[in-house]
């Protein structure tokens, strides 16, 4: 492991993926402007967004990441960051961690507030028994389904990336929420390596049922995104696809499994029923809590502007 790989992950509760420069350079082939400033403990991979009438504004996926024992630096660091969005027109810097800084509450949070990982330097069968029951027994009644698990990298995906794309929409259309389109998972394939990202699919009487993309970065592998067709729910396919890809990362030499976000004490459906999925791999284990999105304001006019629309949006 690389020692900016190492000073990410020491210092990322969820691995640090998104502040990769794996990451970043997706994010550059989607069209986004992209900037970096680091020093010996800061890092700071910075994405720049557009929106209608309000225009800029700078945010920095699960970051700024900052050593333990660094600060004063950090500030002069931020105050670079600042003084780049002032050059570059941004109206306001969004950070995922707040780490002190006098930022404003976002009016949503860019990632999961709540993610849940779970710890792979335990056994195989000491992984199993912390199961829920009933999530043990639907993994073997996939096996016993006879549902195949395949796996795939850039190279090997082929026409299989249109299929998980087709269980992209119809998961969409369950749960009432937007997905990326196709080009975004298609640039993501392209774009990251091959040893970073694999797709996983669950194959049952010759379809493909069940499908996620997943993320391997140092000691660290990602559920990122997944897809289902509810048309074949009895064979329990996505249970057993979770259960390979565990085992794949504990194989790789991870030693974190992260399932991606929850939300606790959630009354939506689209979060009820995945928080529980989730969750029974591993009951006894707590949530990771972020603090949420904040905005450090550049240009007040711009932010008060945006403010203001998403208001009104919140009313329509």
């Amino acid at each position: 492991m690389d020692d900016k790989l190492k000073f990410i992950q020491q210092n990322s509760p969820d691995g640090g993926f998104l502040q990769s420069e794996e990451w970043r350079e997706f994010q550059e082939a989607t069209g986004k402007k992209t900037f970096h400033i680091e020093s010996e403990n800061f890092w700071a991979n910075i994405i720049e967004h557009e929106l209608p009438i309000v225009g800029r504004y700078f945010y920095i996926p699960r970051g700024p990441i900052i050593g333990e024992e660094e600060q004063t630096n950090s500030e002069q660091k931020m105050e670079e960051i600042i003084a780049l969005a002032k050059r570059e027109g941004a109206g306001w810097i969004r950070i995922d961690e707040k780490n002190g800084y006098d930022g404003i509450k976002a009016p949503h949070d860019m990632q999961p507030q709540e993610i849940f990982i779970i710890d792979l330097t335990k056994s195989e069968e000491q992984l199993l028994a912390e199961m829920k029951p009933k999530t043990r027994y639907n993994i073997k009644l996939a096996e016993k389904k006879n549902v195949e698990v395949l796996v795939y990298d850039k190279k090997t995906a082929g026409k299989n990336l249109d299929k998980f794309y087709s269980l992209v929409e119809i998961t969409a259309e369950r749960q009432g929420v937007n997905f990326h389109a196709k080009e975004y998972y298609e640039k993501m394939l392209e774009t990251i390596p091959a040893e970073n990202l694999k797709l996983y699919c669950a194959e049952y009487g010759g379809q493909i049922v069940a499908a996620n993309i997943m993320v391997f970065y140092g000691d660290t592998v990602t559920y990122l995104h997944g897809a289902s067709d509810d048309r074949s729910r009895n064979v329990m396919a996505p249970y057993l696809l979770q259960w390979r890809q565990i085992q794949d990362a504990k194989g790789s030499g991870a030693t974190r499994y992260d399932f991606g976000g929850v939300k606790i004490n959630s009354k939506e459906n689209k979060w009820a029923g995945l928080t529980r999925f989730k969750l029974s791999f591993s009951p006894s284990t707590e949530p990771i809590e972020f603090s949420g999105s904040y905005d450090i304001v550049v240009n007040p006019m711009k932010y008060y502007m945006y403010r203001i629309i998403q208001k009104v949006k919140s009313y329509l």
